[in-house]
């Protein structure tokens, strides 16, 4: 276990994050698990991976659907996160009430300690659970989250800059690095909105009649894969499926012809290489290849049909971008084919237990 470090007089280090969260909610801390749904179980997987790579705590990501009728085993000091736009849905409140129960009276180790993310403090969550991180993102007025999807994730990426310094897993110097990149991010997504909306739509209108589309990203990307998919299939009714860039080849790689586009995210990085191999494997089957890529990048260029150029950020920052232009797609290509892109058939903004 992999305690808090503290200074010589023994106080946590000033951390540059005022989240107002309770002291005692980190205390001994050695697990977390994260409770959500559809998008918020996306900005879920990108917190599993900032919460484990920055801060080193070992975190599970659970369907909250699913966690009610085969919870994980009870583990000693867990963070339990529940993760909700409205704070209103039912799966995700029915999980942690049931978490809540299943470890009141136990020893003071497996006491249940939890924490809320919402667009809404005074939502059900906000009455539920002692602590909340709201995300501030306003009125969405979209059944298909968008901006509180971003909002989400600066959520996580506040959360694990803290307790990156609680536990001092990185040096002050690299977490005030990560926040300045993170105050520039609004600028860069409003220059990408002002650049790139135009070019998008005229994208989108070559997709009305596509029939499925393939998303591809990998390590802190792959989950913005996964939610660009959704975001299509919500709002178009085009099916699309997000994958892990490397798993394509164990399986969709058969789905791949001229009819079936495919969208990679290939950001400079750890694992940019590999998914510009991946992209070509891809080309090699005759798929129309479109890439989330860096302006200005010649590699990406001659590897892709079509781009969605965004700013240049670090690896680590770059979900925050890459999910714009795939939202932006969603929209112009249901647009496109008349559809009510704030109202999809079938859904709604709080849903019932299932």
């Amino acid at each position: 276990m992999e305690e808090e470090v503290t200074d010589a007089e023994g106080q946590i280090p000033q951390s540059p994050i005022n989240l107002g969260t309770s002291d005692s909610l980190y205390e001994n801390l050695e697990h977390i698990q994260i409770l959500a749904c559809g998008t918020s179980w996306h900005a879920s997987l990108v917190g599993k991976y900032l919460l484990e790579q920055l801060a080193g705590i070992p975190t599970m990501v659970q369907y909250a659907s699913e966690f009610r009728y085969a919870p994980a085993p009870l583990t000693k000091n867990t963070l339990t996160i529940g993760v909700t736009q409205s704070g209103e849905t039912a799966d995700t409140l029915a999980a942690l009430d049931m978490e809540k129960r299943r470890r009141e009276g136990l020893e003071a180790e497996y006491q249940p300690r939890l924490l809320g993310i919402t667009n809404r403090p005074e939502s059900t969550l906000g009455q539920m659970v002692s602590q909340i991180l709201e995300t501030h993102a306003g009125i969405e007025v979209g059944v298909a989250a968008t901006k509180t999807f971003v909002t989400q994730l600066v959520v996580f990426y506040c959360l694990a800059l803290d307790l990156a310094n609680r536990r001092q897993s990185l040096s002050p110097s690299r977490i005030e690095d990560i926040i300045a990149s993170l105050r520039q991010l609004p600028a860069e997504i409003e220059q990408l909105l002002e650049k790139q909306d135009r070019h998008i739509e005229e994208l989108a209108h070559e997709f009305a009649e596509t029939q499925d589309f393939i998303f591809l990203g990998r390590g802190i990307n792959f989950p913005i894969a996964l939610e660009g998919a959704l975001k299509l299939k919500e709002i178009s009714y085009i099916h699309a499926e997000g994958y892990p860039a490397g798993e394509m080849k164990h399986g969709p790689i058969a789905l791949l012809d001229a009819k079936v586009p495919v969208v990679a995210i290939a950001m400079p990085g750890t694992v940019y290489e590999k998914v510009l191999s991946n992209a070509q494997e891809a080309k090699a089957r005759d798929a129309r290849l479109i890439g989330v890529t860096p302006i200005n990048d010649q590699e990406a260029a001659e590897t892709f049909d079509d781009l969605l150029p965004v700013p240049s950020v670090e690896e680590l920052l770059s979900p925050i971008l890459a999910v714009i232009p795939l939202q932006i797609l969603a929209y112009h290509i249901a647009a496109r084919r008349g559809l009510d892109v704030d109202q999809p058939r079938n859904l709604a903004k709080s849903v019932t237990v299932e």
